[in-house]
């Protein structure tokens, strides 16, 4: 046999040798590929996360912008006529105090009366239309909440903190306080210090 058709036995060692290692080499590279894809994946995963968070809390800040907004919308459509409402209680006051100096019997007192009645009864009518109530407080606890105590007085028979005369009218607009109800309030009668006999008298 030829030496050109017989392979030497080191070369055939060398080549088996090379065989032997290449699967080794390769399965080396798909392992480090796997981890590389598993960490890669866990970034994504926690980004995923971030994001996802992100979106929760601006959606939550969406909604509560959109209910702010809501409530500032109604607020202005509610309370749109509480400067105006202001005004016109200050013209409803002056009717009232010119109906209470209105005194007398005569034909033109009499007029002016049903007059200013009237004038009123028109403003209270247009006043429930637009949600403006009147605070006329008369024989209720005080509170000072809707109520401005102008004085106080001990009245017989009445229990302390009860509203017993009404100077002027409070008004709500609509829940919310125009003004509060100027009031007299009842307090409780003064203890009348008892006579005790003195040492002389008692001796």
């Amino acid at each position: 046999m030829s030496t050109d058709q017989e392979a030497p036995e080191s070369q055939v060692k060398a080549e088996n040798g090379t065989a032997n290692e290449q699967p080794h080499t390769e399965l080396a590279e798909h392992e480090l590929t796997i981890e590389e894809l598993q960490q890669a994946l866990a970034q994504a995963e926690q980004k995923a996360q971030e994001n996802w968070d992100k979106a929760v809390r601006a959606q939550a800040e969406m909604e509560n912008l959109k209910r702010r907004t809501q409530k500032d919308l109604e607020d202005a459509h509610k309370f749109a006529l509480t400067g105006f409402a202001k005004e016109l209680l200050s013209v409803l006051d002056s009717l009232v105090l010119g109906l209470q100096a209105a005194t007398g019997e005569s034909e033109e007192v009499k007029k002016f009366r049903e007059g200013s009645e009237l004038t009123i009864k028109q403003f209270e009518s247009a006043f429930a239309k637009f949600k403006i109530e009147a605070i006329d407080p008369i024989n209720q606890p005080f509170n000072a909440e809707l109520h401005q105590a102008m004085a106080m007085q001990a009245v017989d028979g009445v229990e302390p903190n009860t509203v017993v005369n009404v100077f002027q009218k409070g008004y709500m607009l609509n829940g919310r306080l125009l003004r509060p109800a100027m009031v007299l309030v009842a307090k409780a009668a003064e203890k009348k210090p008892t006579d005790t006999p003195s040492i002389d008298e008692q001796a």
